[in-house]
């Protein structure tokens, strides 16, 4: 592994968002999504999934937050619940079809994806990987990811007559996606500093990752180049968790921070740092990583 880059074992860890009832986030975390309250206190919600005590999202209410349109401002995109098969996508697909809300889809090659959206328009994602064997690179070596149709009838078959109990033990955190200001600023900041691999691009968008996953960040402009950053007291992202596998490698990475001259601002064994669109991440170990 070359000094900067990630170590392969880098993981995304909790997703941190801004809601502004706390009450109704809660409740649509639970009976639309399948995350199960760990616990709550001081205008926070701790949030995981059934047989698991490792917290996944966690809930900070902002009363009387501001509620963005759509594709308006730099920051959250989406964050994406990875499930462990495709019988668990077949569940939430029919739950959330029973749920009367809008459900996107697509079919990206590496996955199969679920998107909702949560009632201050912090977008979802729900997902399932294909095989890594079956993952196609084009001629640069990069990985295809496409936005094909989904075969939801094949999905809906996947998952029978089981019954949904909610997002099963083992899901995590697969990825997170941004919307920036500009792309080139974006690999700066994601790539030579912070040390993420590129694994796809389009003209819009970029794909980077840790380990040669298809992606662990997507970053694009769709809300268009030069899109403002997200106003502190908007609901959406507060940050999202960067887990290396190690203190050492830990120290690796915030020291490539210092070097670019990015400002940390440190939490017990964890520190904060801010992407040039005002997008925060907590870089953590795993030994520092509450359990429950």
């Amino acid at each position: 592994m070359q000094a900067n880059h990630l170590h392969e074992k880098t993981r995304l860890g909790p997703v941190h968002l801004k809601v502004s009832e706390l009450d109704r986030s809660v409740r649509f975390y639970g009976e639309v999504v399948g995350l199960r309250e760990l616990h709550r206190a001081s205008g926070r919600a701790v949030l995981t999934v059934g047989g698991d005590e490792s917290p996944l999202v966690v809930l900070h209410e902002l009363p009387n937050a501001i509620v963005m349109p759509r594709r308006t401002t730099a920051g959250l995109y989406h964050f994406a619940l990875l499930v462990p098969n495709r019988g668990a996508l077949g569940l939430s697909l029919r739950h959330l079809l029973t749920c009367g809300i809008h459900v996107g889809h697509s079919d990206h090659l590496v996955s199969e994806a679920l998107y909702i959206q949560d009632p201050d328009n912090n977008g979802i994602e729900i997902y399932a990987d294909r095989p890594r064997e079956t993952w196609r690179r084009d001629e640069s070596g990069r990985y295809v990811i496409t936005t094909d149709p989904l075969d939801l009838d094949g999905l809906l078959e996947e998952a029978g007559d089981s019954p949904w109990e909610g997002l099963p033990a083992g899901t995590s955190i697969g990825h997170i996606h941004f919307h920036v200001s500009d792309l080139l600023e974006a690999r700066r900041f994601y790539i030579e500093t912070l040390g993420f691999d590129l694994m796809a691009s389009r003209d819009s968008a970029m794909f980077v990752s840790a380990g040669g996953y298809h992606h662990h960040v997507g970053l694009n402009t769709w809300a268009g180049v030069g899109a403002p950053a997200a106003a502190d007291d908007a609901a959406g992202l507060a940050y999202y968790t960067l887990v290396a596998p190690t203190p050492e490698e830990l120290e690796r990475t915030t020291a490539r921070l210092r070097q670019a001259g990015i400002a940390l601002e440190q939490d017990g064994k964890a520190w904060f740092a801010r992407d040039p669109f005002g997008i925060t991440v907590r870089l953590t170990s795993e030994e520092a990583i509450p359990r429950g």
